[in-house]
């Protein structure tokens, strides 16, 4: 997505046919890929926590109902029952939503909030982005890496409250926007996730100690005011890795993000993110 990017209007014959076309070659991946897929197991026993996060339940967005909150916990508290205790070990490979399953009605799942180029409306299973992003931002303070993961294409809502950088998250869309994690190392790895009454926690636990830390930051910040009237936020996402002593042992590039902003970039000049 370059920096001329422009929202483009499509028939919703358009949107079915391409959304169909796509889940179907998801379906086909799952099933004939040669990937060692991860599972759900018991908890590690005598483990190490390598790293933890937590977010908000509750954000009281502007023009967003706090009953949008509500539904959103719900399907939330649905979902982690299937990748709780997820366990990569040493090749595997961890699909959000082969774990998950399509998000229904008749599984418990209720009308929540969904993203659709750049505007909010309710959409069974709404709000599990916020799992998505989450286990993401996890993946990225470990050893573990990415296989697939898919970048927001708007900017919707300013950084007011924000703690993460700009871009750190990863949408899904079942099931062709799926986020996809693999084990590379000797090690394994299980994530642990529950909600509390503010928060959704997450931990990635193993069973050897860890080796280094992990800090993410943002790079390369810009906002550009496009030929077709729109302004569109740039950024990358870079990774410091250090050992145990904090001694610096490399500082890579991971992903770069573009986004059309869906407000006004005058009333939130950028920030300086690092975590």
């Amino acid at each position: 997505m370059d920096s001329k990017m422009k929202p483009i209007k499509r028939s919703k014959l358009r949107l079915f046919l391409g959304k169909t076309y796509y889940t179907t070659r998801k379906h086909i991946s799952w099933k004939f890929s040669k990937n060692n897929w991860a599972k759900q197991e018991k908890p590690v026993k005598d483990g190490h926590l390598i790293f933890k996060h937590k977010t908000p339940l509750r954000r009281n967005l502007k023009d967003v109902d706090a009953y949008i909150d509500d539904r959103k916990i719900v399907n939330l508290s649905i979902a982690i029952k299937s990748i709780n205790h997820l366990t990569l070990h040493p090749g595997q490979v961890f699909s959000y939503w082969k774990l998950i399953g399509k998000p229904t009605a008749s599984k418990g799942y209720v009308q929540g909030m969904v993203l659709d180029h750049g505007r909010y409306k309710l959409g069974v299973g709404g709000g599990l982005c916020q799992l998505s992003n989450l286990i993401f931002w996890m993946v990225c303070h470990s050893p573990l890496e990415t296989l697939e993961r898919h970048r927001h294409s708007y900017d919707v809502f300013p950084d007011a409250k924000r703690t993460q950088p700009f871009g750190s998250g990863a949408t899904c869309v079942y099931n062709y926007r799926d986020l996809q994690v693999f084990n590379p190392s000797q090690e394994s790895y299980q994530i642990r996730l529950w909600l509390d009454d503010q928060y959704l926690h997450g931990e990635i636990w193993s069973n050897k100690e860890k080796y280094f830390n992990y800090e993410v930051y943002e790079a390369s910040h810009h906002i550009s005011l496009e030929y077709w009237g729109g302004y569109l936020r740039h950024n990358s996402i870079h990774r410091r890795v250090y050992d145990l002593s904090n001694h610096l042992m490399d500082d890579h590039f991971l992903y770069e993000n573009h986004a059309i902003m869906m407000y006004s970039p005058l009333l939130n000049p950028p920030k300086d993110f690092t975590s």
